[in-house]
């Protein structure tokens, strides 16, 4: 039986992987500083930091697939830790990997790490130039997985665009609350920018099929399916029916206003929110069709229903929760709550 590690394997993405993998078949252990409550009792649990390297290589000894998930996200906003954990703790794990002899690493990247591209369907092809710390670091990490590639290691990388689906909280657990309560929604400008998603569910199966494939390479993941920023809040407004309409808002001025917020402290939102929100970004797919046989089952709006419609029927669950990751737990709005109100 094949045995994969999942490093992040307690956080939102990584218990899906979990459940994807063991449905077919694999046996998976988990490596995280934390346990899952929702953890399958046949899910082996390593505790550790990925900064640990005595850590990681005890977890990966015996395996033969690492998916590789760990990181501090934009909500974090600690370049020490962007540093420390996406960077560092990359290298541990693929110094840990190749000495266990893992036959294969699928490394879960960032469509950060091309900053604002300067055309657009982004492919495998377009040079990565992230523009801060958050897709400096995850670049960096690939940059170890290419290095590692070289030694003989066999690292896939797979760069999602923003991932949804249902229980993907974070910033989305503020826009949801808002759709709730009936408030407008912003978007920058006309908020005509084209801006694609990936659903967990599509990613999880895009990394198991590279897990399967031999070769080291990389590969962009997004919904075939997507329009623009307006078009799909809109369409979660007229879901949801509660009176919200998305509004628009100058650009400049709301980015720099995102800025000095997040600067301050008085925002949840990091660098990457205010660089992206107002921007188009869409990757080309045909790489992993082809390659992988993976073709995504959701598009940008069912993603969005999907994931509301769950945020309300656990509602009440969700806002009790704390200790979680970042994308499992709710956000404290701080200055963002008071601009709904002005909308």
């Amino acid at each position: 039986m094949t045995r994969a590690l999942v490093t992040g394997g307690s956080g939102y993405f990584g218990t899906l992987l979990v459940r994807h993998l063991r449905e077919q078949g694999i046996a998976v252990a988990v490596f995280d500083l934390n346990d899952a409550w929702d953890r399958p009792a046949d899910v082996q649990f390593f505790e550790g930091d990925i900064r640990d390297p005595a850590a990681i290589a005890t977890a990966s000894e015996g395996m033969d697939w690492v998916f590789h998930n760990v990181a501090q996200v934009p909500l974090a906003k600690d370049r020490a830790l962007f540093d420390s954990v996406n960077e560092d703790g990359t290298r541990h794990m693929l110094q840990a990997a190749q000495r266990s002899r893992v036959a294969k690493v699928v490394y879960t990247s960032s469509s950060a790490v091309y900053g604002v591209p300067d055309t657009n369907p982004v492919t495998e092809g377009t040079p990565p130039k992230p523009d801060e710390a958050y897709g400096r670091a995850k670049h960096r990490g690939e940059l170890l997985c290419h290095e590692f590639a070289a030694q003989g290691l066999d690292v896939s990388i797979v760069r999602p665009r923003t991932i949804m689906g249902a229980g993907r909280l974070g910033i989305f657990q503020i826009i949801f609350e808002w759709v709730r309560l009936g408030r407008n929604l912003p978007v920058l400008g006309r908020g005509d920018n084209r801006y694609q998603f990936v659903h967990a569910d599509d990613l999880a199966a895009a990394c198991v099929a590279a897990a399967r494939r031999p070769s080291a390479t990389l590969y962009n993941c997004g919904a075939e399916q997507f329009g623009t920023m307006r078009e799909l809040l809109e369409g979660l407004c007229a879901h949801a029916g509660t009176g919200s309409r998305v509004v628009g808002v100058p650009m400049s001025p709301a980015v720099w206003g995102m800025r000095a917020a997040s600067a301050l402290g008085l925002s949840p939102l990091g660098p990457y929110h205010s660089l992206m929100y107002g921007r188009s970004m869409y990757f080309d797919i045909a790489k992993a069709r082809r390659e992988l046989g993976w073709r995504p089952r959701y598009s940008n709006a069912q993603m969005i229903v999907e994931s509301y419609d769950w945020y309300l029927s656990r509602r009440d669950e969700v806002l009790r929760q704390s200790g979680l990751s970042h994308h499992r737990s709710a956000v404290k709005q701080g200055i963002l709550g008071l601009v709904s109100r002005l909308l």
